[in-house]
């Protein structure tokens, strides 16, 4: 197997090895299950560490030790047989084991289907009896033979039948005549020779019995067919000369090397044209694998081994350990089965051991190498460890299956060099493009860099004496690591990195100690905090990487939110509180106090602070921008912190408008200087919320005497309820409803009664931090000095019974238990949401992961619609518009253009659709996309995390993928119980997302209309629902459903409908809605509802991230004619791979024909074009398989199956114009 350099190729096939391919890869054959010599701890020679086969176990050494040094290189020693050469060849050099009889592969005989049992035209059933040994299958029947033999057995009937006739008739009259003799009567006669004739009769029905058996079993013997041991021994000893039976894996692979393709390819279209439609699966199903393994030149045969490959003994390592024993990979020990079975059926066989000794061996032998390819698809029959444990041993099969396994764990995922990992700790004197690095921690990961410094300038001679001259930690070191620091770039990253800030790239600043600092602004973007988060640093290495980090990924260069276009490095915490204690103002009730406090500008206001004539929220009067405007000195001292281009803010800031303001500075003065401005506003408020003092203690929280007051009230109303409920004037629910709105209200009153309370001093503490929105809120002030009210039952029900008490003055035994169920509800649903969000987010970056933006314009002429919404969560329309391409001209209300088509709509003309009234917009769509590969910058509008047109190569797949699955983790677990006796569950939050995402089949959907019409809705008296009639516009169909009482109804009666309108209340059918209203109304139905979960739970989200899953949900397509294309019908691909087929065609040849599927995300992104995307997803087996027998080629479009190969992925710096667009014909 030559190796090739990763860019020397541009597609990867995978298919059926032959035994000849097989043994062409292998240096030599393993004879011996031996392993290492236990004395001379070397390989064993034709072992499974043979050195001869597999190369020398040290640099440029033969075995014996006669060859040493490079300079023997490619030498083969005379006395060992070892090359001498790199130990490198041991993990590519592979070996062979010729097995003594045939085997079968498992993935190949018991995969799902079957593949062999499905060439064979027999079921696994019958396939796996016979390959273990259980049952004989007919291989050869000679007709000529048959039909001798059926005329044999004719002849003797015939001829058996004369004389059985003759000899009745000789009996009967002997038995007339000695009757006579005796002298009985006639009666008596006739009753002996009856009883005569009844034998005779008898004999001649066993003869027509044995007959029709015979007859039976040879017209019956034909190949293929399945015979028990005793059948098997009794037809051989009749018929032996007809026919061949065999058993095991040798019968199945004389069967499969008599099957003739091409023949039967022609039999099952020939039966599925005269069946037409309504031909059976089984055939389409026997048709494709026949077709691709007559399409890719496969043989049939190849699916039993008589040679099995022994992979590189540095991929199945061996190691000692410290006490002298070994640890060695599974795989040997199921080698090592595998060879003592086959070396002990070869001796068997040259002693000749009876038939039944040497079947046993051989269906050991097979499930040795089932075990070694597949040991967990052997159902109740895995091999454990011999160690005496139960612990089943890892195939090869296994090795590349789950998280650990080959593609996730080291092809997708790598560890690497030059990185590092600590705690991190507050930086609040950095700069946002700066984090703070641990001297030992940069010497170590800048010691290269070092390493070269101090050898350019002569400090030390070769790299042994520059490590030591590190170690005694020389002071010209420490010059050297400054040096190299000042212009390199690090990246940080904290796990789980769930969207792509992060991991961001930082200039690193020299401290001491060993905790890594962090700019408070990017924990945001990060979501660290400082209680204990570790960090892990990596050092980009190449000159394309730093230049990445330093102009793509640097923390002052991302200052959005990909998923929305947002600000993302907002003030929050302290830097809140601080400007909102510098802007606020004390409100005096003396006019002429107010009158006094008047200056000309800002400066002589700060003077007369300094010199503590006026105080930091005093209201004063100065003249800025030549007007006077009442502010306070504190207002002044905030708005030096703005750039020059914002306007002087007179107003309390709170963290709503700090985000505003970022978003404003952004727009006016662009990144860097936006970058500048945060950092001033940080370091400010700091110093001034430190000089504030603000602190906060159990005192802040004044006592509420009016509590009990309250309290005493609501007990009156709950007696007065649980009264009404003992005379039965109530039902329980009804009781229970309305104890807990009781204790509701009252826990509203005390919220307001807190809140009066604590607003009578504005600079309180408390009141501060809330109002702010710096920390806390008001329903956990009023836990503090209120009461904690009602709490919830594991089950997710309101108990009746409200805890009284606050935190400040403690629970009672009952209160404090009633109140934990709650709280651990809370701790394993945040647990469990974790996982789900996580496993989300990895199926979407899977379905989206190759969307790239490849061209500018793809001239789509259909678009997306944007109305005005209804509902409380609903976002305004010129926000969906936002940073969106028109497609048609944007009118206001009497017909005028304001922004013309082919524009894209910035924050400006988003305010002219705001301020004028606009009814609809028509937009452009990712949805409706018509690029061939992946979208254009046109349909996708705006790339939110620059706020400008998209680029060419940016990953918009993946993007789309993190902004869903980020905010996952917010998302609520539960299924929410409407109350009441008879309620149905409402999924809700993640499970919801998911089901529509997954495209799932609900329990009760919503009942849609199945034509347009009439609804005519009447009582059900049976069962107390309602009848729902629906009569068509042409009064030719009508469909009847019966409602059950427990569904609300929406339609009343006589209401028109038209076709997939929901009758009644309930989430809809995703695959009916598709059937009946189609492709349109399943995006806006899914959009509509998945951004109605994230905004229940304040998380914004953008429309096209949605489309863009859509899209894939859309993009698959089955064959309905496959023309001239050697595609076959019912095959599920990418329809732009049918396409690239189509366009492959020679001129005059037939297209093929196909129409789209709506899948869900796992099947969209199972189905696709590349088989190391799908293999490194989910069901490794039996993508593999499947890529197996087609020959599957893969293009290596996609980012995943680049990034296995080790390339450039093609997007973002690594986008190749490759994608050039097809030429329009």
């Amino acid at each position: 197997m030559e190796t090739l350099k990763t860019p020397d190729f541009d597609a990867i096939r995978l298919k059926l090895a032959s035994p000849e391919t097989i043994r062409s890869w292998s240096y030599g054959e393993v004879t011996k299950p031996e392993t290492i010599n236990y004395r001379t701890q070397k390989p064993e020679m034709e072992g499974l560490f043979c050195e001869r086969i597999f190369g020398p176990s040290k640099d440029w050494e033969c075995y014996c030790g006669k060859y040493k040094r490079v300079r023997y290189k490619g030498v083969v020693c005379d006395k060992c047989g070892v090359e001498v050469t790199r130990s490198l060849v041991r993990r590519e050099r592979m070996g062979h084991v010729e097995l003594a009889a045939p085997v079968s592969h498992i993935w190949f005989a018991r995969g799902v289907p079957s593949i062999t049992a499905i060439i064979l035209g027999i079921t696994s059933g019958e396939l796996e009896k016979v390959l273990y040994f259980a049952n004989f299958i007919v291989t050869s029947v000679d007709e000529k033979l048959k039909a001798e033999s059926l005329k044999e057995v004719e002849d003797e009937y015939r001829s058996k039948r004369k004389s059985l006739e003759k000899q009745a008739g000789g009996r009967v009259r002997e038995v007339e005549v000695e009757s006579r003799k005796k002298g009985l009567d006639a009666r008596n006669v006739l009753k002996h020779v009856k009883a005569v004739e009844l034998q005779e009769g008898e004999k001649l029905k066993e003869l027509e019995d044995e007959y029709a058996t015979a007859k039976k079993e040879l017209t019956n013997l034909k190949p293929l067919k399945i015979l028990s041991e005793l059948e098997y021994q009794d037809l051989a000893l009749k018929y032996g000369h007809v026919f061949t039976a065999g058993i095991g894996a040798d019968a199945i692979q004389e069967l499969l090397s008599k099957v003739n393709l091409g023949a039967e390819i022609k039999i099952l279209l020939a039966k599925k044209q005269k069946d037409g439609v309504g031909a059976p699966i089984k055939i389409d199903r026997r048709l494709r694998i026949l077709s691709a393994f007559y399409n890719n030149r496969l043989r049939s045969e190849w699916m039993i081994m008589n040679v099995i490959p022994v992979i590189p003994p540095d991929l199945r390592p061996m190691v000692q350990l410290d006490g002298g024993r070994f640890a060695a990979s599974d795989l040997n020990d199921l080698y090592r089965r595998v060879i003592n079975r086959n070396n002990r059926l070869k001796r068997l066989k040259e002693l000749g051991a009876p038939e039944v000794i040497q079947r046993n061996e051989k269906r050991m032998l097979q499930e040795a190498v089932d075990a070694l390819i597949d040991n967990s698809a052997r159902r109740g029959k895995t091999v454990t460890a011999s160690t005496g444990q139960k612990r089943i041993l890892k195939s090869i099969a296994d090795m590349l299956k789950g998280k650990q396994g080959r593609f996730r764990k080291n092809l997708l995922g790598k560890r690497v060099d030059y990185s590092g990992r600590s705690v991190i700790v507050v930086g609040p004197r950095l700069k946002l493009h700066q984090c703070g690095l641990p001297k030992i921690m940069a010497l170590e990961l800048f010691r290269p860099f070092v390493i070269s410094k101090l050898i350019s300038r002569e400090v030390v001679h070769n790299v042994r004496s520059a490590n030591r001259f590190i170690e005694t930690g020389d002071p010209a070191v420490w010059d050297v690591l400054d040096e190299i620091i000042t212009d390199a770039h690090v990246l940080l990253n904290r796990a789980p990195t769930l969207h792509r800030l992060g991991i961001q790239a930082f200039n690193p600043i020299l401290i001491e100690g060993k905790a890594i600092q962090l700019h408070p602004l990017v924990c945001a973007a990060f979501n660290a905090d400082f209680d204990g988060d570790q960090m892990a640093v990596h050092v980009p290495l190449t000159e394309q990487a730093k230049w990445e980090a330093k102009n793509i990924m640097l923390a002052s260069k991302n200052l959005l939110k990909p998923a929305t276009g947002d600000p993302i490095t907002v003030p929050s915490k302290d830097m809140v509180l601080g400007c909102y204690y510098l802007t606020t103002l004390q409100n005096e009730k003396d006019e002429a106090k107010d009158l006094r406090h008047t200056f000309l500008n800002q400066e002589s206001a700060l003077s007369a602070h300094q010199y503590s004539q006026i105080g930091f929220h005093d209201k004063i009067r100065v003249r800025i921008n030549d007007k006077f405007c009442d502010t306070s000195v504190g207002r002044i001292i905030f708005n030096s912190f703005l750039p020059n281009e914002l306007q002087f803010i007179n107003e309390q800031m709170d963290n709503s408008k700090l985000k505003r303001l970022v978003g404003v500075a952004l727009q006016s003065c662009g990144r860097e200087r936006t970058a500048e401005f945060l950092d001033t506003l940080m370091q400010g408020s700091f110093k001034y919320l430190t000089r504030s003092g603000l602190t906060w203690a159990m005192a802040d929280l004044p006592p509420l005497p009016e509590r009990e007051q309250i309290f005493e009230e609501a007990q009156r109303e709950v007696d007065t309820v649980s009264k009404q409920y003992t005379m039965g004037l109530l039902s329980l629910e009804e009781k229970h409803a309305k104890i807990i709105e009781i204790w509701a209200s009252v826990k509203d009153r005390i919220t307001d009664l807190a809140k009066i309370v604590l607003s009578r001093d504005t600079l309180n503490p408390v009141y501060s931090m809330i109002q702010s929105g710096a920390r806390g809120s008001w329903g956990q002030t009023t836990q503090m000095m209120g009461t904690k009210g009602l709490v919830t039952s594991p089950s997710g029900e309101t108990i009746e019974l409200p805890v009284k008490a606050n935190f400040r003055e403690g629970f009672d035994v009952l209160e404090y238990f009633i109140s934990t169920h709650g709280t651990r509800k809370g701790l394993t649903d945040t647990a469990l949401r974790t996982a789900n969000a996580g496993y989300l987010t990895r199926r979407l970056i899977d379905v989206a992961q190759d969307i790239v933006v490849t061209e500018q314009d793809c001239g789509a002429r259909k678009g997306h619609l944007i109305k005005p919404m209804g509902g409380v969560m609903s976002r305004e329309m010129w926000k969906r518009a936002l940073g969106r391409v028109t497609l048609e001209d944007v009118n206001d209300k009497n017909g005028n253009v304001i922004i013309p088509r082919d524009t894209i709509i910035d924050e400006e003309k988003a305010a002219i659709i705001r301020d004028s009234d606009v009814e609809e917009i028509v937009i452009r769509s990712v949805s409706k996309c018509i690029a061939f590969e992946g979208i254009c910058q046109k349909c996708y509008g705006w790339d939110l995390s620059y706020n400008t047109l998209v680029e060419r190569g940016t990953a918009v797949g993946i993007i789309a993928a993190q902004s869903i699955g980020e905010p996952g983790t917010q998302l609520t677990m539960r299924t929410f119980h409407t109350g009441g006796v008879v309620g149905e569950d409402i999924t809700q939050g993640l499970p919801r997302v998911e089901e529509l995402f997954e495209a799932r089949g609900i329990k009760k959907p919503a009942v849609l209309a199945p034509f347009d019409g009439k609804a005519l809705v009447s009582e059900d008296e049976k069962e107390g629902g309602a009848i729902v009639e629906i009569l068509s516009s042409d009064e030719k169909n009508k469909k009847m459903f019966i409602i059950p009482k427990t569904t609300a109804l929406v339609v009343q009666d006589r209401d028109l409908v038209f076709k997939g309108q929901p009758l009644t209340d309930g989430a809809l059918d995703l695959k009916e809605l598709y059937r009946l209203r189609g492709e349109e109304a399943v995006r806006e139905y899914i959009v509509s509802e998945i951004q109605q979960i994230y905004a229940s739970q304040g998380q914004d989200l953008n429309d096209k991230h949605l489309e863009i899953i859509m899209r894939q949900m859309f993009s698959r397509a089955t064959i309905t004619k496959p023309g001239d294309t050697s595609l076959i019908v019912g095959e599920v691909m990418e329809a732009t791979e049918i396409e690239r087929t189509n366009r492959g065609l020679q001129k005059g040849k037939v297209a093929a024909e196909y129409e789209r599927v709506f899948l869900g995300m796992t099947k969209a992104s199972l189905n696709t074009s590349s088989f190391l995307s799908a293999a490194s997803f989910q069901q490794t087996s039996q993508i593999l398989i499947k890529a197996a027998i087609t020959g599957q080629v893969d293009r290596l479009r996609g980012l995943k199956e680049n990034v296995i190969i080790g390339r450039l992925i093609p997007a973002g710096t690594g986008f190749r114009k490759t994608f050039a667009e097809p030429k329009a014909e």
